[in-house]
């Protein structure tokens, strides 16, 4: 590891441990070291900005939740969901669904966002990093539930129908901002957070919903 490297990221640690010699530093002065450490192990480079390392509401109060071993506040939780709920947009030509195929292809894709990326180019959606979607890929994360069936298991046999309408926003909405329906859900916030475009959001929504989708198989 580059010493110099050691040396700029330990500061703040060292620091913090000095001033613990006269008394004992709080909660606040170790959250303060750390978030000190990160900005100064980062630098921009091309699309990656230091913005990356800003908290939301959402990030500090999970954060904050996990570390101190018990759930989220439910009046914060419930804040937090608004919050994000008012963020979610809908699709500007009133479809939700585009082409399975093309979302296929955004779920099998983790590309983008790095710092060698152009701006403006299209990401993946990673989807399979963390859901089993088709019987067809053998390769799959399992930190979320099985996507396999998802719509033929919520009884969505025509996405347009008036009785599918639920689901449907559901799942745009999910895709858009995962916090709007659970605060600190660990999922993406793909529409919100620019990873995917609308046209994206389509075609993945598709991927789950059109019973012609390998998913509802």
């Amino acid at each position: 590891m580059n010493k110099k490297f050691v040396s700029i990221v330990s500061l703040p640690i060292a620091a913090l441990l000095l001033a613990g010699c006269t008394s004992s530093p709080s909660p606040a002065d170790y959250d303060k070291a750390t978030a000190d450490m990160l900005k100064g192990s980062f630098q921009d480079r091309g699309i990656a900005k230091l913005d990356r390392l800003v908290l939301d509401e959402a990030n500090r109060e999970c954060v904050a939740s996990d570390v101190a071993g018990k759930p989220i506040d439910e009046k914060v939780a419930k804040s937090i969901e608004a919050a994000n709920m008012k963020t979610v947009k809908w699709p500007s030509d009133g479809k939700f669904l585009g082409d399975w195929k093309e979302g296929e292809k955004i779920a099998q894709s983790g590309r983008g966002l790095t710092w060698s990326d152009q701006a403006g180019s299209a990401n993946g959606g990673n989807c399979y990093n963390c859901h089993q979607i088709s019987k067809e890929e053998i390769s799959f994360g399992t930190l979320g539930p099985s996507l396999y069936n998802y719509g033929k298991l919520r009884g969505v046999t025509d996405p347009n129908a008036a009785a599918s309408k639920a689901i449907v926003e559901y799942t745009w909405g999910k895709l858009y901002n995962a916090r709007a329906y659970s605060a600190c859900s660990q999922m993406p916030r793909a529409g919100h957070k620019g990873i995917l475009d609308e046209k994206q959001i389509q075609h993945v929504m598709a991927l789950l919903l059109d019973p012609a989708s390998p998913v509802n198989k």
